[in-house]
């Protein structure tokens, strides 16, 4: 009998999993579905994680570059970053290299980038300090940091985009600026600017902002709308989102992937691109994930909530994150193989 799990019936399967409303108590509730409403209707009605997916593909063959953002810190509380993000990061680059013989590069602030390196190397994708060397050798992934002056990053953007000449840039957990130009918490506490009590933010935003000047494809995966890419769905966070016109990033992108946290919604694209590939085997087991968090979060990428070393993410445990990779493992095995009924029924 033939196979009728289409994209869109396994994209839906994954959306559905990724945008279940799993925050903490004292944080606004049914936020997520008007997000996700909305971003599906920008999609043209289809799933967010598959048509991320199916852009990658699109957009990537064998040896191009890809850029993955993320890492949301400041100090002192965030010194560098948290535990959502940087897993979700590593897993996802995983696959573009090991499925499309893409070459990632982490672009991130300065500090921000160890807690993803580290779970990158827990991932068992190495990365490399030279990115000819990860280019022209085939040897995993490379690194960009932004210079820690603020004033030096719209200079470096232009100028790693003119090296590197990424095909698609995809951001997990990365903030953008409101209409104001300055980033802001989820609660609409400013991060940079005048008035802000946090120190060492650096906004590196314009790598996005000249990607898009240059037509590159862009996805942007959040949790709560002040996150790159969600300005495409601006209406709908500055409406469901408490202080939402504040908070919400003005910057636009292919694909927006809103989910319960950022891991959650790339690790969503990541089960996508296996479907896709039809590789199953590509997808990380429960077993990596345990070992890719950890990492984070020894090498410093804190439980964000109570800024916290807690096997965690936003205050949902560790284990639910085990828990996705190994459901949607199991669905990518059963939707993915062809079953004679007549031989059992």
């Amino acid at each position: 009998m033939a196979n009728n799990v289409t994209p869109d019936v396994f994209g839906n399967l994954v959306d559905q999993l990724v945008t279940i409303e799993g925050r903490v108590p004292v944080m606004p509730q049914d936020v997520l579905k008007p997000l996700y409403e909305a971003a599906h209707k920008a999609c043209g009605g289809r799933p967010v994680t598959m048509s991320a997916a199916e852009g990658l593909i699109d957009n990537l063959k064998r040896g191009d570059t890809v850029f993955v953002m993320s890492g949301a810190g400041v100090q002192p509380t965030l010194p560098r970053g948290e535990s959502d993000g940087p897993p979700g990061a590593a897993m996802l680059a995983r696959i573009l290299y090991k499925g499309l013989g893409a070459v990632p590069v982490f672009v991130s602030a300065e500090g921000m980038h160890i807690p993803i390196v580290d779970s990158s190397k827990a991932a068992g994708l190495v990365v490399k300090d030279s990115y000819e060397d990860a280019r022209d050798w085939g040897l995993g992934a490379a690194v960009a940091n932004a210079p820690g002056d603020q004033s030096r990053v719209a200079e470096w953007s232009r100028e790693i985009i003119e090296e590197m000449k990424p095909k698609a840039v995809f951001s997990t957990e990365c903030l953008g600026p409101g209409k104001d130009g300055l980033l802001y918490t989820a609660t609409g506490i400013p991060l940079n600017g005048p008035d802000t009590k946090f120190r060492g933010c650096i906004d590196i935003s314009p790598v996005w902002t000249e990607a898009e000047k240059r037509g590159i494809f862009r996805i942007g995966v959040g949790d709560w709308g002040n996150e790159l890419g969600f300005g495409s769905i601006w209406d709908a966070v500055a409406k469901h989102v408490p202080k939402g016109d504040t908070v919400a990033t003005v910057t636009k992108a292919d694909v927006v992937v809103p989910a319960v946290n950022s891991n959650w919604g790339t690790i969503g694209v990541e089960s996508c691109l296996a479907f896709l590939l039809k590789r199953p085997d590509l997808m990380h087991t429960p077993e990596d994930g345990e070992r890719i968090l950890r990492a984070c979060i020894d090498a410093g990428g804190y439980e964000s909530i109570y800024c916290s070393t807690a096997f965690s993410v936003d205050f949902l445990e560790g284990e639910a994150e085990m828990a996705l990779a190994q459901l949607l493992g199991s669905l990518l095995r059963q939707k993915l193989t062809d079953v004679d009924m007549g031989m059992t029924h």
